[in-house]
């Protein structure tokens, strides 16, 4: 028995791979896969097939992807708050919780996720959940815990000399201590490694940026990463710690606000995957210093890579870097409603809204390693119907009631 089939027509089809949108488009889906893809009028309606024909104006495109995100906390913006929310939680709490986080992220078109560091394997275990059709939501790709050098960005110090907390993080020690981390990761079922190598210096005058890790270290990270076929995701914040986490071997590199040509030009080189988390940092001046609990060194720094990031972007758009989508919601961005606005940013920031609609979705998908993001026969049918044209009005991908979204040809909203 042949799996049953649906038919979606819209005006506009925007393909996800930077082509032209093409117009008075269909999508044949069969079972999960996209089974053709075509001008309506060439395709027709296959005898048997369900019939979708969107609104005049309406769109069909690629479901989005978001490739920073943690949902294993809330977007609580007061930084006191965000540390202590997990000593509240036990880590199935935390997966609970985070279903509901996903599954409002893909209601907003986000069919799928990159979770960037979580306790225990809460995130990891939603992910094998959802894949199983246990439960409701986007493709998830997790970490599990981040590794970080002892004390450092994701071991960072302060708790009471009594407190102790059992796998909230992976600090790591030497190339030897990153490779066992990497291999603990892997054997929990992350999907990639999160590494945390260069970092904000918003204490030492004159420096916006540290190395946590040695070369060394972030060397025997991805060397044991990719021998398992994963790929490595670093924590950046610029300058010649950048430049270092790119040529040891990273595939994506986060934030990276502060950059200069040789850095563009690394990225380039070694085809390293540019994630800038433009909303994160424009989300800090949602509130005022007192409000999030920000010390003045740490406000200075963020005016400072709030500058830097557009900076960043504009070369790496001019040189052809590949530029991914990914907000870092949970940090103080709320998880579904709050998402499109990185694609808005990106065009803030230069990029035209076809090219912003493809770093969500081509680019973040090839980063992800997800047969979706393209509306291609053989892919898998993951679909977003807009009422309208988000070419021309990029806001619309924010409006919950004007979205249609798909995930493997089921409709989800």
């Amino acid at each position: 028995m042949s799996a049953p089939r649906l038919l979606i027509e819209a005006d506009q089809l925007i393909d996800g791979t930077g082509a032209a949108p093409l117009p008075h488009g269909a999508v044949l889906v069969e079972g999960e896969r996209i089974l053709a893809v075509g001008r309506q009028a060439d395709l027709g309606r296959p005898e048997g097939a369900r019939v979708i024909a969107a609104p005049p104006g309406a769109t069909l495109m690629p479901g989005m992807a978001d490739v920073h995100v943690h949902l294993a906390y809330s977007g609580i913006t007061n930084k006191r708050a965000f540390r202590a929310e997990l000593a509240e939680l036990s880590y199935p709490a935390v997966a609970l919780r985070a279903a509901r986080y996903a599954q409002d992220t893909l209601r907003m078109g986000f069919t799928a996720l990159r979770d960037m560091h979580a306790p225990g394997g809460a995130i990891i275990d939603l992910a094998t959940s959802i894949a199983k059709g246990e439960t409701v939501g986007p493709r998830i790709q997790a970490c599990g815990r981040g590794l970080s050098v002892t004390g450092g960005h994701m071991d960072q110090p302060g708790w009471a000399d009594h407190a102790e907390f059992r796998d909230l993080t992976q600090p790591c020690d030497g190339p030897e201590g990153f490779r066992l981390g990497a291999r603990r990761e892997i054997k929990r079922g992350a999907h990639f490694i999160k590494i945390n190598s260069s970092c904000s210096a918003a204490h030492i005058p004159g420096r916006w940026d540290r190395q946590e890790m040695t070369d060394a270290e972030i060397r025997a990270t991805c060397d044991e990463a990719h021998a398992w076929g994963m790929k490595v995701a670093a924590h950046t914040a610029g300058g010649d710690s950048l430049y270092a986490t790119i040529v040891n071997g990273v595939d994506t590199v986060e934030h990276a606000h502060f950059t200069d040509p040789r850095i563009i030009e690394a990225m380039v080189k070694h085809g390293t995957y540019y994630v800038p988390t433009l909303l994160v940092n424009e989300r800090n001046f949602d509130f005022t210093p007192e409000e999030q609990g920000a010390s003045p060194e740490s406000w200075r720094w963020l005016n400072a890579s709030r500058v830097a990031k557009w900076r960043t972007l504009e070369a790496a758009r001019a040189a052809g870097v590949k530029i991914c989508a990914g907000t870092d919601a949970g940090y103080m961005i709320p998880h579904g409603p709050m998402n499109w606005r990185e694609v808005q940013l990106l065009v803030q920031g230069g990029l035209t809204p076809l090219e912003a609609i493809t770093a969500a979705t081509a680019t973040n998908h090839a980063l992800l390693g997800i047969e979706a993001g393209r509306l291609q026969p053989g892919l898998l049918a993951d679909l977003l119907l807009v009422d309208g044209d988000p070419l021309a009005d990029i806001s619309l991908l924010g409006l919950r009631d004007r979205l249609t979204v798909f995930k493997g040809g089921v409709q989800i909203a």
